[in-house]
């Protein structure tokens, strides 16, 4: 009696442990919110979705090359120095240093990331918007920014859009999404990912939830959900219940492309083909490795997809902010300098310093400063 007296009981702490579980999870705010309703239709709908997850355009592994094995290996080993030395030389702005925004024009400021704030043509426009210190559902644990964003959230001003690729931590940032909702911003987000907004408080009439290939105008101002190959999920097992997207931003006279996060694939000829040519590209270059070469491209292919999707000036990102890769912090430019030199043409900006397409800056290697002297190039 004794002993089924203990199983019993053990069966109820168990029971009452997943229970708690789930009911933590269904109401820890970070995760999100649950797909479900007309959305979850409209999830099911998507000629993307397949068996119960979001599918890429290709055949695609999250992992690869020894797995979760070789990852938790080189997480915890190796040489390389994955957090600067010295403080990172950000170039400090303020409300008045952006001024009004310039129609027509065509500028950037790399906030950090993949965060960009990008005047194009009339309209304010900000990617994957992060100014919290932490890129995690925790405040105290988790990547922490190597550099404070170089102007606050409060002196952006105006901001017309956000534009997010995918629904990872370092690119969706619910403190940032709940500082910017009050202000009337329209969100344009990959399918499910409305959920989370709805969750943080975002009203629904701001939400504009596109699949790949949907087409979405904010007055004069189009922007255009496009395939990206990556993954998505904000719990510790993803599950690929929200899409994820590049983006096309097309104004009255330019043209931005936002890569978001994504591995190389054919489809971006298409997007060239289709979109293209772009004044200005946003394409990431950092968080590449050994064991996820089909999510993550590397500078090489960074540059390769600058030329597939007819790019004119591309301005790296998704590096220099946060440890989220096994490689030196500083190699994705050195990378990009040696691979793109001669081939196409980019920018390398400082945190906060303004872009202006019509007069790019020549390169300056700025990162040295942050590393050790000894470091050799």
């Amino acid at each position: 009696m004794a002993r089924q007296r203990r199983f019993v009981i053990s069966l109820a702490v168990a029971g009452a442990s997943v229970t708690l579980a789930m009911l933590f999870i269904r109401l820890w705010k970070p995760l999100g919110g649950r797909i479900e309703g007309a959305r979850l239709a409209r999830v099911r709908a998507s000629p993307h979705w397949r068996d119960g997850s979001f599918r890429n355009q290709i055949p695609t592994s999250k992992l690869s090359n020894g797995g979760i094995w070789r990852s938790l290996v080189l997480q915890f080993s190796g040489h390389q120095v994955r957090t600067p030395r010295a403080p990172i030389p950000i170039h400090r702005l303020s409300a008045r240093d952006l001024g009004p925004v310039a129609a027509p024009g065509l500028r950037a400021v790399w906030i950090g990331h993949s965060t960009v704030l990008v005047d194009i043509d009339g309209f304010r426009v900000l990617t994957d918007p992060i100014w919290s210190e932490r890129c995690s559902p925790f405040e105290s644990v988790g990547p922490k920014r190597f550099h404070p964003p170089p102007i606050d959230l409060a002196d952006v001003g105006r901001v017309d859009a956000v534009v997010i690729s995918h629904d990872h931590y370092d690119h969706l940032d619910m403190k940032t999404i709940q500082a910017l909702a009050p202000r009337g911003v329209v969100f344009f987000v990959p399918l499910g990912i409305g959920a989370h907004l709805e969750r943080w408080g975002v009203p629904l009439a701001q939400i504009r939830e596109l699949d790949w290939g949907n087409r979405a105008r904010l007055r004069e101002l189009e922007i255009i959900a496009l395939p990206a190959r990556h993954y998505s999920g904000r719990g510790p097992i993803p599950h690929d219940e929200t899409e994820w997207a590049s983006w096309a931003i097309i104004g009255n006279t330019h043209r931005v492309y936002f890569s978001g996060d994504t591995g190389f694939f054919p489809g971006l000829r298409d997007i060239g083909e289709s979109f293209g040519p772009f004044d200005l590209t946003l394409i990431k270059i950092g968080a590449y490795g050994e064991t996820w070469p089909q999510i993550h491209i590397d500078p090489e292919e960074a540059v390769q997809t600058e030329i597939a999707v007819r790019g004119k000036l591309m301005l790296p990102i998704h590096w220099g902010t946060f440890n989220l890769a096994y490689h030196d912090w500083f190699e994705p430019p050195e990378r990009l300098m040696t691979a793109g030199t001669n081939r196409i043409a980019f920018v390398i900006p400082r945190p906060g310093e303004m872009v202006d397409v019509a007069k790019p800056r020549a390169v300056e290697r700025w990162w040295k400063e942050s590393i050790e002297p000894f470091t050799a190039f």
